[in-house]
Formats: structure tokens, C-alpha cells, sequence
């Protein structure tokens, strides 16, 4: 008997340390899930349940100088599911009634209310069907997504984000850029890409076994922050004017290209800044020609021809070298000690030309005869403070060409003489309307713009260019050119124009010669005309140049665009007509 007891109690004693080892063993599992483990364990936890949702920071506007959006945000939907829940339900499938609805019959209503296909969306689940994540449709208007949201589905949702779109098309693309993949790619999108840029926001939500959001789970762990509002001096109106008017021309010229600008004398502004070709921003693909992604105006160097004769006669009278009258002999060619010969366009007999006549028949040998009263690097300083040879500062555009010429000019003597009527310099479409403004507003330069400022989402205003004006030479010799160059239209290089009905013009032509390399000059051509009016109290400069125009290679093939656009700066800001007869001076002596 007492071998049984001791039999028991070994056995009790065996069971016991089994049961005490056992519970040991679940105790120490314990400690280390709810305590070693406890906090990865809980982030497991909470990221099967807990989703983090993007809050896209608006991307902010470019608008017109009356705020017509040139480029705007608008939201658009990618839909989501996570492949693991897909599975048959009950519900309406956007009809009236219950039923049993399969994954098949949802995917086929869901592919109608999305445009996206059956097919792809199969794929995309079955890609990884344990997965809590994958898109099924990308891109989804205000509508589709409301059609998508109608359906009931419980394994899809949305994400919100903010997709690009331009409402004025190719008419203002060259100027406002695209957005890309990559982000801003080109024009104001890139040049303001901070100011306009919002920044993404946060928040979580979490959600049963089900796949369906729990109600009052929304955290926010990020606020988004929108963008700023760039505001521009464009006249979305006179653009599509511009744009249209010089499209037209350079297809009946069979230009290369051509661009178009209206500025206010007055304050510098940009009011319109027109390029053929253009890319339209809400088709960026469809554009083959890559040089128009930008703004030709801003960008493309060239040599201006005699639209810098201006400048030049502006100078010698500012300097008292030279008057409206002043006399001089002109022949057809001039040759020069180093063995340099230049001439005019088209041959005449030994002629005496006064300074206007010179601007009026645009004589090169005239100019250069008069000029070379100006030293060389007078001539240099006075063409730069003009707005040459350097970067518009108030302009904030990629694809600017730099032209930091220096303090003097790097010129061999033929290039000094040829600069005169403007042969082996580079300008730019802008500085050559600069000029004209200059000129426009009594010898008073104000930087060129076509921003005004951006709008931050808090009202604060920044990005403003330095629009400081300066004095580039007297009101008197300012309003002495203008009033020659008005002989330019009605008996000059312009003479075949129509006049414009009740408005003096004063305005400048250019042909300038391509270079060929090493050729030398070809035969094609850069054609232009700069001018503005009224005359006696200038409102507006509009410039036209016209790239290796075929049908026409003469400056007279400008023309008509200059006239058209013109005309419609006028009628568009009701310009009060001229109450005074042009005022011209003797063209010969």
C-alpha cells in the first residue's frame, strides 16, 4: 500500500511539474506577445486596419491680368480596392432593388461607369489577390466618379487628386508651360514651379475585415497646403488676337515660325506675347515641333536688321551729333580702309538724305555714315541701356538667352560698323519691342513684364519683378525719332501698308539676313515691323517678326500683321483717334 501511495504521488508530481511547465511556457508567450512584442504586434495591428490616404495640396492658377484662368487645378479620382476583399455581395449595383451581385457583373458595371476596361482591372486583382492595395482605374472625372460611388461596390475606393488642365489651350501655352509626369516642365509652370506648387497633407482612416471605413475614424496627421495664384499682365482676349493674326500671316508667308508682342507704353506691361508654332499644354504630344514648347518672343536669338536704326538715331540726337535734318551724302555702297563694303538693299544713285530720310528709305550706308559720329562704345552703351545684350531682369522665363556681353563691345571693326543696322548682334523679339517702348514713353525705359506677382494661399504677394524705370535718352530726342519714323509709313519702307482710318502710326521695318555658318549670309531672310500710335502720344508698341519667309522676303510681307494687330489693340482699348496731321520732317535736301 505504501508503494502504491508512492506510486500516486509520483505521479502527481510528475503532472504537476508537466502543468507547471506548460502554464510556464504559455506565461512566457504571453509576456513576450503582450509585452516583448506588444508594440510591433500593435503597429501590425493597426496598419492592416488602419489606411493612410494622400491629401493632395492644390496645385495653384495662372490667370490673365482679370483673372481668366490660363492654367487651373480640377480634381480627378484614381480607384482603389484591396484584392484580398474582392468577392460576391449583396447590394443595389446602382439600380432600385437588391440582389446577389458576383465580382464578374460588379467589374462589368464598374468598367461602364469608369471607362476603364474588364479586362485590366481582372488582371490587376489577380496580379495579387492576397494584397490590401491596387488600382483598378486612374483618372475618373467629377462624373465618373459620382457614377463609380453610385454603384455601392464595398471593395472600391477613391483617392482624390489634382490634375492639370489649361483652359485656353495652345492660345497661351508657350507662355504658361505644361506640367508632366516629372512635375513642371516648361514656361511659368517651371519658372514660378514654387510659388505655384501646394504641398500634400495626410490622414488616416481605419476599416473592418470588411473593407468598409469605419464611421469617425478620419485623422488628420497632415494639413495640405495650396499653392499661390500667379497673376500676369497677359489680355487672355488680345492673345487670342495675337496668336490668330500671326498664325495666319506666317502660313501665307510660309514662314518658319513668327511671333507677335503688344506692350503698354505706359508701364511696361506685356499685354500679349503670341509664337507660331505653339504647343498646346492640354496636348503636349501632339506638338512635333519641340522649339515650340517655349516662347519664341523670349527665347530665340536673332539679328533685328533695320528695326535698330531707331536706337542708333535716338543716340546721335540725345548726344547732339545729329538732328531730323542734319544733312547727308548718300551713296549706294560704301567701302571701308580695312576692306569692309557695305550697301543698301536695293541700288540708287548718290542721294542727300536728311536723318529721317535715311530712317525712311532705312539706308545703311546713311546710318552708319551719321553713326560713326558716336564712338563705338557710345553706341554699345546706348543700345544696351536700351534693353539689349542682356537679360530681361523683370522676366523670370527658362530658356532666356543669357547675352552678358560685358561693359564694352568684343567687336572687330566691320562688326562696330555693321551693328548700325543691326548685322552681327543678337537680340531677342522682346528687346527689340523694348526699344520701341523706350522710345514710346520719351526715352524712359521700363523693364519689359508679363507677371505682376504670385498670390500665396495666405494673401501674402510675392515674386513682383523690379519694373524700375530709366532714362535712356531725352523726351526730346525720343519724340524726334517718333515723329520721323512716322515718315516711315507714309512714305517710306511702309508706304504700301493701308493706313489704319484715323490714327498716325510711327514704326520701323527689318530685314535681316540668316547666317549660314561658315557661308556666310544666305538668302533667306528674318523679317519685321515695330511701331506704335497714336503717334503724337504713344499707347501701345506691337512688334511681328517672321522666320525665313518664302512667299514674301521683304519686310512689306510683315505688313499686314502688323497693321491687323494694330488695329485691334486700338478698337480693343477704344485708343481716341489722332487730332493732328502726322508730323514729318524733310527726307531730302
Amino acid at each position: 500500500m505504501t508503494k502504491t501511495i508512492r506510486n500516486r504521488r509520483l505521479r502527481y508530481s510528475i503532472v504537476m511539474i508537466a502543468v507547471i511547465a506548460l502554464v510556464a511556457v504559455f506565461v512566457v508567450r504571453l509576456v513576450d506577445i503582450q509585452v516583448v512584442q506588444a508594440a510591433e504586434l500593435n503597429d501590425a495591428a493597426k496598419a492592416k486596419r488602419s489606411i493612410p490616404v494622400t491629401i493632395a495640396g492644390t496645385r495653384g492658377s495662372i490667370v490673365d491680368r482679370d483673372g481668366t484662368q490660363l492654367a487651373d487645378s480640377v480634381s480627378r479620382y484614381n480607384i482603389t480596392t484591396a484584392p484580398r476583399l474582392v468577392k460576391d455581395f449583396v447590394g443595389k449595383l446602382g439600380g432600385s432593388r437588391v440582389k446577389n451581385v458576383s465580382v464578374d457583373t460588379a467589374l462589368q458595371a464598374l468598367a461602364k461607369a469608369s471607362g476603364a476596361t474588364v479586362g485590366a482591372m481582372q488582371h490587376v486583382i489577380a496580379a495579387n489577390p492576397r494584397s490590401d492595395f491596387a488600382y483598378v482605374a486612374k483618372g475618373l472625372d467629377v462624373g465618373q466618379y459620382e457614377a463609380v460611388t453610385a454603384l455601392g461596390i464595398p471593395w472600391i475606393y477613391a483617392e482624390k487628386q489634382a490634375a492639370r488642365v489649361y483652359p485656353t489651350g495652345a492660345t497661351t501655352g508657350a507662355l504658361t508651360g505644361f506640367m508632366g509626369t516629372d512635375g513642371a516642365q516648361a514656361g511659368l509652370e517651371y519658372a514660378y514651379d514654387k510659388c505655384l506648387a501646394g504641398s500634400n497633407g495626410s490622414e488616416t482612416y481605419e476599416r473592418g475585415e470588411d473593407g468598409v471605413q469605419l464611421p469617425g475614424s478620419t485623422v488628420t496627421t497632415k494639413k495640405a497646403k495650396n499653392g499661390g495664384t500667379l497673376e500676369t499682365t497677359i489680355d487672355s482676349d488680345l492673345q487670342y488676337m495675337a496668336q490668330q493674326t500671326v498664325a495666319s500671316a506666317a502660313k501665307d508667308l510660309r514662314a518658319e515660325s513668327a511671333t507677335a508682342t503688344v506692350t503698354n507704353v505706359k508701364t511696361g506691361e506685356l499685354l500679349a506675347v503670341a509664337d507660331y508654332p505653339t504647343v498646346d499644354p492640354n496636348n503636349v504630344d501632339g506638338t512635333k515641333d519641340k522649339g515650340a514648347y517655349g516662347s519664341r518672343a523670349l527665347t530665340a536669338s536673332y539679328e533685328p536688321g533695320s528695326t535698330i536704326k531707331a536706337a542708333i538715331a535716338a543716340a546721335l540726337i540725345d548726344q547732339g551729333k545729329s538732328s531730323p535734318t542734319d544733312q547727308a551724302v548718300v551713296p549706294y555702297s560704301r567701302t571701308f580702309p580695312w576692306g569692309g563694303t557695305i550697301h543698301d538693299s536695293e541700288f540708287h544713285p548718290t542721294e542727300n538724305l536728311t536723318l529721317t530720310g535715311i530712317l525712311r528709305d532705312s539706308s545703311n550706308v546713311g546710318i552708319t555714315e551719321l553713326g560713326q559720329r558716336l564712338t563705338q562704345q557710345q553706341r554699345y552703351d546706348y543700345m544696351k541701356a536700351f534693353g539689349l545684350f542682356q537679360p530681361e531682369s523683370a522676366i523670370d522665363y527658362p530658356g532666356q538667352p543669357s547675352m552678358n556681353y560685358g561693359q564694352s563691345p568684343n567687336w572687330d571693326q566691320q562688326t562696330g560698323i555693321n551693328s548700325m543696322f543691326g548685322q552681327g548682334i543678337s537680340t531677342t523679339a522682346l528687346q527689340v519691342a523694348s526699344i520701341y517702348q523706350t522710345l514710346a514713353n520719351g526715352g524712359v525705359r521700363i523693364p519689359l513684364h508679363f507677371v505682376k506677382g504670385c498670390q500665396t494661399a495666405d494673401g501674402k504677394t510675392i515674386d513682383a519683378p523690379d519694373v524700375q524705370s530709366k532714362r535712356v535718352v531725352s523726351n526730346a530726342a525720343a519724340t524726334q525719332v517718333v515723329d520721323m519714323l512716322q515718315s516711315v509709313v507714309t512714305g517710306g519702307t511702309l508706304v504700301g501698308m493701308k493706313p489704319i482710318s484715323g490714327y498716325n502710326i510711327a514704326a520701323k521695318t527689318g530685314t535681316a539676313e540668316v547666317a549660314d555658318g561658315a557661308k556666310g549670309y544666305g538668302s533667306e531672310r528674318i523679317t519685321s515691323v515695330a511701331g506704335m500710335a497714336p503717334a503724337e502720344d504713344p499707347q501701345y508698341v506691337v512688334t511681328v517678326t517672321f522666320t525665313k519667309p518664302q512667299a514674301n522676303k521683304w519686310s512689306s510681307g510683315a505688313a499686314p500683321a502688323f497693321r491687323t494687330l494694330m488695329s485691334q489693340v486700338l478698337e480693343k482699348y477704344r485708343v481716341a483717334p489722332s487730332t493732328t496731321q502726322a508730323r514729318t520732317y524733310p527726307s531730302t535736301w
